[in-house]
């Protein structure tokens, strides 16, 4: 059953449109509006996207991170208006569309290995210099024979 078109417009005017492209496997920080009292202030959560579901406004991003001997998993509603940006650290190299596994690990067993970007990649070879090969003289070549 689809929603009505009057529904559908409004829930576009409301999408947010500075949303990074990310996935499940990649490291980002939300910064979150917290109001107490009368005034606010911005939280940032620094975790591992663990799952992505839903889609148009109801869209949800799972968080997970183990902090100070504990772990914490958090449900953020992606264009929810206390949502003040997000931004993609690190991108993951995942198999699963859904990384529940990774609660309740610790050590090697929670990390999630990082995709080589074309940046890096770059970075990598710049910083290496090309070595041409080098011409030795007739004289002190091997004779083969």
């Amino acid at each position: 059953m689809s929603k009505p078109t009057l529904i559908l417009e409004l829930e576009q005017k409301q999408l947010k449109k500075d949303i990074p492209p990310f996935k499940v496997g990649d490291s980002i920080k939300i910064y979150s509006r917290i109001i107490e009292g009368n005034k606010e202030r911005l939280q940032q959560f620094i975790g591992t996207v663990i799952a992505r579901k839903g889609s148009g406004l109801s869209e949800t991003i799972t968080l997970y991170r183990v902090a100070f001997g504990g772990s914490i998993k958090r449900v953020f509603f992606l264009h929810s208006p206390r949502i003040s940006k997000i931004e993609r650290l690190s991108e993951g190299h995942v198999r699963r569309a859904k990384l529940n596994y990774l609660i309740g690990t610790s050590g090697k067993k929670s990390r999630v290995r990082r995709k080589h970007t074309s940046k890096a990649r770059a970075a990598l070879e710049a910083s290496i210099p090309d070595q041409e090969p080098t011409q030795v003289p007739e004289s002190q070549a091997p004779d083969n024979g």
